[in-house]
């Protein structure tokens, strides 16, 4: 039904988009005791909205629903300073809705971008609207549709004083986390959210930083989704195991050292029958996946920085690989792997399951690796040990594994790489037997296991006083002078050899008017 114009000043905070993950994180602020203030560009959508939750839906909260059909009532509506999150497509049409409410707005209040927005639009957004005199909050908001309603990790990046007045809201709506065990609080019900906690959620830093964290949390995503369809992929094709029997698998690996989300979801999806043919549900569906972008920002932003990411980029490039289904089929006409090659190499559940733990690792610490690169480059002083926490509940990469993750960083707040916490370096020493046997096992067989491959690659790279770049290095001397350090001399010494006379003396750029390539 049709409601009235809203009385000024009656919301605690607002929302612009009523899509799915928009309706949820509402339902989720009026569960905490926030009036919120909604308005969708179809009006339809939020008459349809409100009728569906009356104010019984939120008990005794003190929440509920302020509607509004203009976007100037929507506006007024709102107390002052005003939080208006925007749930909108990611892009240009953030852009419009922001175009639209500026005019609206007062000097002093914030707008809040909770969509998968690249940081560096963040970045420009917050930038333009600080020289209107308006503030600007770019957070993250992981936790799929589930994560709106009953609690998401937020990742919230701008100026401080835009986190004090949004602070109140991504407390309260945030997953908690038991303070002692860093896991997850359960039980929240429509109008009874969960009670007590750590919130999923701090401030992350200034203009694009707390897209950013999303970003590349979006990046360990990926990675780590693409582990688990790998170990599964070995599981089936190598030691013959049924997708009920791989659910059961996961759903063991699931109460130790991998407990997960997505260790969880996949042994449910494992078990499900499609109702149409009552085959394993995972049979009928396409291998083709699809993608939103924030992967391949990840990487991208990796090869800016210098970062090997190498685990997230395949497992990027392993969904592009997938979409090309039509030439994959024709090529399996063609091209045919080896065959008994793998029965040399014997593995067993165990194996795969020590494989994906420390692949799984090496996806984590390239992510992280990421944000300590990023936290230098754009001066954002991102506390990693912080990130962990918030990661621990909410978000889709929530696991267990998080909570030693947050030990570590708790340790050594300056540790370079995750792989050299004394905690993981024992666990890669006691499992990487298994996991070379794994990788060896799918390179035989022919599976494919891009990212438990890379992972092994970065791995070997890291822990290698010496690579082979010396002759790479050489080469690029050879044809392109681009010089190169001598092992024999200080860091930072650059040489160059005449390479049509090599027995002439090797020069110093200093001592050729040269500046460093």
């Amino acid at each position: 039904m049709a409601f009235e114009k809203p009385t000024p000043n009656s919301a605690d905070v607002g929302l612009v988009g009523l899509a799915v993950m928009g309706q949820n994180l509402v339902l989720n602020m009026a569960d905490h005791g926030f009036k919120v203030a909604v308005y969708n560009r179809t009006t339809a959508t939020t008459e349809k909205f409100v009728d569906a939750n009356p104010p019984a839906v939120f008990g005794d909260t003190g929440g509920g629903l302020v509607p509004a059909a203009e976007l100037k009532d929507f506006v007024a509506s709102i107390k002052t300073p005003r939080r208006i999150v925007i749930l909108v497509k990611a892009g240009k049409p953030t852009d419009a809705v922001i175009d639209s409410l500026v005019p609206l707005l007062d000097k002093g209040d914030v707008i809040v971008d909770g969509g998968n927005a690249l940081y560096t639009d963040t970045i420009r957004r917050e930038k333009d609207l600080t020289a209107k005199g308006l503030l600007f909050v770019g957070s993250g908001v992981s936790g799929g549709e589930e994560g709106a309603r009953f609690g998401p990790s937020l990742m919230p990046g701008g100026k401080p004083e835009s986190w004090e007045i949004l602070k109140p809201v991504w407390m309260a709506c945030a997953a908690k986390v038991d303070e002692k065990t860093g896991k997850p609080l359960e039980g929240a019900a429509p109008g009874k959210p969960v009670k007590g906690g750590v919130p999923c959620t701090t401030y992350i830093g200034p203009d694009g930083a707390g897209h950013y964290v999303k970003m590349v949390h979006n990046g360990i995503e990926y990675g780590d989704m693409q582990l688990i369809c790998e170990a599964y992929s070995i599981l089936r094709n190598s030691l013959g195991k049924s997708p009920a029997e791989i659910s059961a698998i996961m759903t063991e690996w699931n109460k130790g050292d991998l407990n997960s989300f997505l260790i969880e979801i996949s042994a449910d999806v494992l078990q499900q029958k499609d109702p149409v043919t009552g085959k394993p549900f995972v049979d009928v569906v396409l291998d083709t996946a699809g993608q939103k972008g924030t992967g391949k920002w990840t990487s991208i932003n990796a090869l800016d920085l210098g970062v090997p990411a190498s685990s997230v980029a395949e497992a990027v490039f392993a969904r592009c690989i997938s979409a090309i289904k039509d030439e994959r089929v024709a090529a399996s006409k063609v091209l045919k792997g080896s065959e008994g090659l793998g029965k040399a190499v014997e593995i067993t559940v165990d194996a795969v399951r020590d494989a994906l733990y420390c692949s799984k690792l090496c996806c984590y610490a390239q992510g992280f690796a990421l944000y300590a690169a990023a936290s230098q480059e754009y001066n954002w002083d991102l506390k990693l040990g912080e990130l962990a926490k918030i990661f621990r509940g909410g978000c889709i990469i929530r696991a267990g594994f998080l909570q030693k993750i947050t030990d570590a960083f708790v340790k050594n707040p300056k540790l370079q790489n995750l792989l050299l916490d004394p905690y993981f370096a024992g666990k890669v020493t006691e499992s990487q037997s298994n996991w070379r046997k794994v990788v060896a096992r799918a390179a035989l067989d022919g599976t494919p296991v891009p990212v438990f491959a890379s992972a092994l690659s970065y791995f070997d790279s890291y822990r290698s006083e010496t690579l082979p770049a010396n002759l790479l290095q050489a080469q690029r001397d050879f044809f392109g002078a681009h010089t190169y350090e001598r092992t024999d001399q200080p860091r930072g010494e650059m040489f160059h050899i005449d390479w049509p006379d090599p027995k002439r003396p090797q020069l110093k750029l200093s001592e050729m008017g040269m500046n460093r390539s």
